[in-house]
């Protein structure tokens, strides 16, 4: 399966979009990374690689700030709107999911309902700065008015699951930090922990995404 990428407008520069298509999908997922990295963090490729011979179409958007070389993100806003810049240009038939990782997963919730997505991926989900529980951005969350999973690791220090409300459809990786890494010496090997999220992933969207789907 290859990748295919274009370079789109937003209104704060270049943006890049790297495709990788299921040869007959029932379900697209945008997806963008987070404020310190790019789209080629290990959860990221391993959703790209393995979801699209299961039937999902991944996207994932290269923010502005990154293409042009900077080290840490720009504002929110200019996320949120990097995000709707690569939403409008899809112009998907199936059902559309949005979603990221850390700042990517928090643009991800404020944009689902005003993108029309059927459903939000929040991985690593930045409940609060490490060391800061009471700044919570739960209501981002639960703003985000879609079926939403959150994928989150056992050691998060931004956020561990217990921390989630009970009624957060939440999927955990044993033993993984907020990057899903996990000790060498731990329960899971780093295989292991990427495949829950892949499996977490395309079980929910066949179930609440596709399932739900009354298009067509």
């Amino acid at each position: 399966m290859t990748s295919t990428e274009r370079r789109i407008e937003t209104p704060h520069g270049e943006a890049r979009l790297v495709t990788d298509r299921a040869r007959h999908p029932f379900a697209t997922l945008l997806l963008s990374h987070g404020a310190g990295v790019g789209i080629d963090t290990a959860d990221l490729e391993a959703l790209a690689r393995d979801l699209p011979r299961n039937g999902v179409t991944v996207v994932r958007l290269e923010q502005p700030w990154r293409v042009a070389g900077r080290k840490v993100a720009t504002a929110p806003p200019t996320l949120d709107d990097g995000l709707t810049a690569a939403a409008n240009q899809l112009r998907v038939r199936t059902p559309l999911v949005v979603g990221g990782r850390s700042a990517g997963a928090r643009s991800a919730a404020r944009c689902a309902r005003s993108l029309g997505a059927s459903g939000c991926l929040a991985l690593a989900f930045p409940l609060h700065p490490p060391g800061r529980p009471e700044r919570s951005r739960l209501a981002e969350l639960e703003g985000a008015g879609v079926p939403t999973l959150v994928v989150q690791g056992e050691r998060d220090t931004m956020g561990r699951p217990d921390e989630f409300p009970a009624d957060v459809d939440l999927a955990v990786v044993p033993g993984a930090d907020h990057s899903f890494r996990v000790p060498r010496s731990g329960e899971l090997s780093q295989e292991e922990a990427l495949g829950i999220i892949v499996e977490s992933t395309l079980e929910w969207v066949t179930r609440e995404v596709a399932g739900n789907d009354r298009t067509g």
